[in-house]
């Protein structure tokens, strides 16, 4: 059963249609009329998954959004519990309850949904969710993966039927390259964290071409706090054995690997093979990324961050910083920016690229409220301009 809604706005701003037709807005009156422009939509809106860290982080987010009408918590587990009860960070929302998922009532009964599940899970939710127009943004892995055939491998399931029909119409939702894909998207798939970084990091130069076309790969080490795996308690994330520790996991054999390569390759126009090798550290939130990027051509030091600039010229939460800083942590940290430079190795054929994001924020649920934004026509800073939490 669907709660009554915590937030409501009663003079609700309908919108009209979107790529093949879909509703984004259907509550009162008739409905929007097609053609109608999409302009600072107010709609009705589902976290599922709320019980999960990025889940928490979007709730912080929508829940002061001016967009937001409506906002439903959704969680199997804690359902009828207030969100203080388990973030207590939220517990001044008493009026905030856990919501049980029924994804067909949930379809019929919201505009938008935010996906925060299981790799596997969001096919069920995301089927019905554009079956009633409804515009569903998967912060998990199902739609972010253009190939099929990459499922079994690395996410240990299959897509079928409808799922598979979307997965062909699901844009990868990285702003500052699909911009004007995602506003017309039905299904954003929410990249990644390690991705953020690493595509954010390598753009420049992929889009003009310097990234070596030989095969040789780009070698990425990335370090990365533990929210990162997520909140439910495991041996290896216990504290004795995380504080003064660093270790590496899944080396060259982690499932956002082929999402890079996916990337890249659509950037530079040709295959981009990568190394990647992730390291977890006592950090909660954040990840650091390294890359060292084989190139076409020597390239000058000047020239290299001169590119930087300019390709993020005007992009409101890429921070380029100059010759005499280098990305970190803290820097980003309860913020939706990736700071990013670049400095060359002393043959000018190694670009060496360092890009640092918050996991939760830019790397999760910040950039799926950017991709909200996008989607329902309200500013792309919208909730999103606080600045990073220091030191």
């Amino acid at each position: 059963m669907i709660m009554q809604p915590v937030l409501y706005w009663p003079q609700r701003v309908h919108s009209g249609l979107v790529g093949g037709g879909s509703r984004i807005g259907r509550a009162g009156g008739e409905g929007p009329k097609r053609g109608i422009e999409l302009n600072r939509v107010r709609v009705r809106v589902a976290v599922v998954g709320a019980s999960g860290y990025a889940g928490a982080e979007l709730i912080s987010l929508l829940a002061h959004h001016p967009g937001v009408a409506e906002l439903h918590v959704i969680s199997r587990q804690h359902a009828g519990e207030p969100v203080g009860k388990v973030w207590p960070h939220l517990v001044h929302r008493e009026d905030l309850l856990f919501e049980p998922l029924a994804s067909e009532e949930l379809a019929a009964s919201v505009d938008c949904i935010f996906g925060s599940t299981p790799a596997g899970a969001a096919r069920e939710l995301a089927v019905p969710a554009v079956r009633h127009g409804v515009r569903y943004i998967d912060l998990g892995a199902d739609f972010r993966l253009h190939d099929p055939d990459l499922y079994p491998r690395y996410y240990k399931f299959s897509h079928e039927g409808e799922a598979l029909s979307l997965l062909g119409e699901a844009v990868y939702g990285l702003p500052e390259v699909h911009r004007e894909e995602i506003k017309q998207a039905r299904v954003v798939a929410n990249p990644g964290c390690y991705p953020t970084a690493v595509l954010l990091g390598l753009a420049p130069l992929l889009r003009h071409g310097l990234v070596a076309r030989d095969g040789r790969a780009v070698q990425v080490a990335a370090l990365s706090g533990v929210s990162g795996a997520g909140a439910t308690p495991a041996a290896g994330y216990h504290f004795p054995e995380m504080t003064e520790n660093a270790r590496p996991y899944q080396v060259a054999t982690h499932r956002h690997t082929p999402e890079m390569e996916q990337e890249a390759a659509a950037l530079a126009g040709y295959a981009v093979p990568f190394t990647f090798v992730p390291h977890l550290i006592p950090a909660s939130r954040g990840i650091l990324a390294t890359c060292f990027v084989p190139l076409e051509e020597p390239l000058k030091a000047a020239r290299a961050l001169e590119l930087y600039r300019e390709t993020y010229r005007g992009e409101r939460f890429v921070r380029v910083l100059g010759e005499e800083a280098l990305p970190q942590i803290k820097a980003v940290a309860g913020s939706n920016f990736c700071d990013v430079t670049v400095r060359m190795a002393a043959d000018g054929k190694t670009a060496v690229v360092l890009a640092a994001i918050d996991n939760l924020r830019k790397g999760a649920a910040g950039q799926a409220v950017q991709n909200f934004n996008l989607m329902f026509g309200w500013p792309e800073e919208t909730a999103l301009t606080g600045y990073p939490l220091f030191p």
